[in-house]
């Protein structure tokens, strides 16, 4: 047995080999991440993104991610700063979420990596569809609960994973950037381990919030 990648406290097993490539499951958190041996490297991932098209102004792009960002709008004070995690070559949910009247930030370990970004804290954060591509997904956690003030919101994007029958052929595992997977359980255990709010207003949305105390 494993230690967790994204718990830490829970025991992982092995879950299933898929076109050579090994899958643990933790028996806490019900996270499913690949072995840390299998995980791809940084030139292959960049190379992967820059296939994504994340255009600020194409509609539908705008309308996929207004299923975060309408339910965090809603939680949001007028004028408050953001962060925008992970945001990729087209940080097209930061537009608009500063078309809405707020102030974000950007970071990027490929794209945005401006390392001054993660020395302040943000009212709010987002993560669209990227904590699945995290390689150490527990150390990024920890990162989002020193970067988020207190009260401040996390607002998640990513396909929950549920039907382990479909797992091999989902096409979410077959994106080869995608390396850990989360159901609904795992955030809650997360935002348990943290003493986080959770809640989750629609099918793969997630928004935390960190206490005021």
């Amino acid at each position: 047995m494993n230690r967790c990648r994204v718990c830490t406290t829970g025991n992982a097993v092995p879950f299933i080999s898929v076109e050579g490539k090994d899958y643990w499951r933790c028996r806490r958190c019900q996270a499913t991440f690949l072995d840390p041996s299998q995980l791809p490297d940084g030139t292959s991932e960049r190379e992967r993104y820059l296939l994504h098209e994340n255009n600020p102004d194409d509609p539908g792009y705008r309308s996929f991610l207004s299923r975060l960002a309408e339910p965090l709008l809603e939680r949001l004070d007028p004028g408050q700063e953001g962060l925008d995690y992970g945001c990729g070559p087209g940080p097209a949910l930061a537009c608009m979420l500063v078309e809405a009247g707020h102030r974000v930030h950007l970071y990027d370990p490929f794209f945005h990596p401006d390392g001054c970004t993660l020395e302040r804290s943000y009212d709010f954060i987002t993560c669209t569809e990227v904590v699945e591509h995290f390689h150490n997904p527990a150390r990024e956690f920890i990162t989002l609960q020193r970067l988020l003030k207190p009260g401040g919101w996390l607002g998640i994007m990513t396909c929950f994973q549920t039907d382990d029958a479909s797992f091999p052929n989902w096409h979410y595992r077959r994106e080869p950037t995608h390396v850990v997977f989360y159901r609904e359980e795992t955030f809650y255990r997360i935002a348990s381990d943290f003493g986080w709010l959770c809640e989750i207003p629609k099918k793969d949305i997630v928004l935390m919030r960190k206490p005021l105390g």
